[in-house]
């Protein structure tokens, strides 16, 4: 008797392209410059000139360790450091104008390089396109190329944090970002780490990111929910990635709290918040909580067993797992402890749903071809049933982290 397995897909990976092989992929008036940048730049990241770098570039390699790891497709977010950039995109500032036009064209090549690499492993991945907010005209062209190019797993939306010198994220100058999105169903992605501002050198300036990261990153929800962004165009997506997913709950109902204060404040000028919110209630629309059920999901990268308890409140039809490969956090090698560790417990039903079949809805999967990949490596459900009691002794994943508890934020 054949065994039963689940399709994982995940949600959340990361590649690119070795640095000089993103020469070909930008436009001929920029190699001059480009070979001059590219032989003075000196890679900061240790991960990125290792032996093991090819799995963020190597096609065969990539296919075959994720298969090993019972993973069929994945979400392809950046990770290498694209054309005239010091340092990957995720983290990199926001350009100056001086600095705009090769950045853009940086980017503009990483993304046509993204629809290369997944072409050559056709319906396994959804590559996540980059945009710059610096110039919306450009961020809209870009938008429909992408789309017509097949990078089905959306749009990467940068943060803008204080300093940045960009409108703030609820600012209606991105409307026609917000307009193209809604029309051609391509998702918004926001990604851990791509909001933060810069903390400077000193060492205690790492601790304090790893604190205040995730905030920055979940700036967003609110930002586009107060913003109006939903109530303009109500079939726009958003998925938070990479930034936890316990802190989902409390946070909703704190913005509920504060959308409905705003919106009495609009009716009676008794309240202390009348005079922050005067005009604000015709344009937010609908409440937080109602906005996440109805237009956001999450990118539940490594989900750690502390979350899961709370998946009926986060919503089950909106969580999708991600290894987070090739990442050192990730759970590559040992996805299915990772799993295991996590799920074992879970219904089947919402297991299929969290670790494959919300990703597959989201970012437009054919399961039928997925489900037959599955049927040869992915873990098997009486796998994922059994309680994990012991984490594999080198695992490097926080998801084997004993003692976790749920985030504030």
């Amino acid at each position: 008797m054949t065994e039963e397995r689940y399709t994982v897909v995940s949600a959340d990976c990361h590649a690119g392209a070795d640095l000089l092989d993103y020469r070909p992929y930008l436009e001929r008036g920029y190699h001059d410059a480009f070979d001059a940048w590219a032989a003075a730049y000196v890679n900061p990241y240790e991960d990125l000139v290792a032996d093991s770098a090819d799995r963020n570039w190597n096609s065969g390699r990539r296919l075959a360790e994720l298969e090993a790891d019972g993973i069929v497709a994945e979400v392809v977010f950046p990770n290498t450091i694209p054309p005239f950039f010091p340092s990957g995109s995720l983290m990199a500032p926001a350009p100056t104008a001086g600095e705009f036009e090769r950045r853009w064209a940086g980017l503009r090549a990483h993304n046509r390089w993204l629809a290369d690499f997944c072409a050559a492993a056709p319906g396994r991945r959804a590559g996540v396109f980059q945009i710059l907010l610096n110039d919306v005209e450009e961020a809209v062209r870009e938008i429909r190329w992408a789309s017509r190019a097949g990078l089905t797993g959306g749009l990467l939306l940068p943060g803008t944090p204080p300093g940045s010198g960009l409108p703030e994220l609820y600012s209606s100058v991105y409307d026609p970002i917000w307009a193209v999105c809604e029309e051609l169903e391509v998702p918004v992605n926001h990604h851990a780490g791509s909001a933060s501002p810069p903390l400077g050198a000193e060492p205690a300036a790492r601790a304090v990111f790893m604190v205040e990261t995730t905030w920055f990153s979940h700036r967003a929800l609110w930002h586009l929910v107060f913003g109006g962004a939903f109530r303009r165009h109500p079939r726009l997506r958003l998925v938070l990635t990479e930034q936890g997913s316990g802190w989902i709950p409390g946070v909703l109902d704190m913005l509920d709290y504060y959308h409905g204060r705003m919106v009495a404040a609009a009716e009676r000028a008794v309240t202390a918040e009348a005079r922050f919110g005067a005009g604000l209630a015709a344009g937010m629309g609908r409440r937080p909580s109602q906005v996440w059920r109805d237009n956001c999901f999450v990118g539940a990268s490594f989900m750690r067993p502390h979350e899961v308890p709370l998946r009926g409140r986060i919503g089950i039809d909106k969580i999708m797992w991600g290894s987070d490969y090739p990442h050192d956090e990730g759970t590559h090698p040992y996805s299915r402890e990772g799993l295991r560790f996590a799920f074992a417990g879970v219904p089947r039903e919402e297991v299929a749903a969290m670790i494959g079949g919300n990703a597959a809805r989201v970012y437009g999967f054919d399961l039928d071809l997925l489900d037959a990949l599955a049927a040869k490596v992915g873990p098997t459900v009486a796998e994922l049933a059994e309680p994990l009691d012991e984490p594999p002794a080198d695992a490097t994943s926080p998801v084997f982290a004993r003692g976790a508890s749920v985030r504030v934020w």
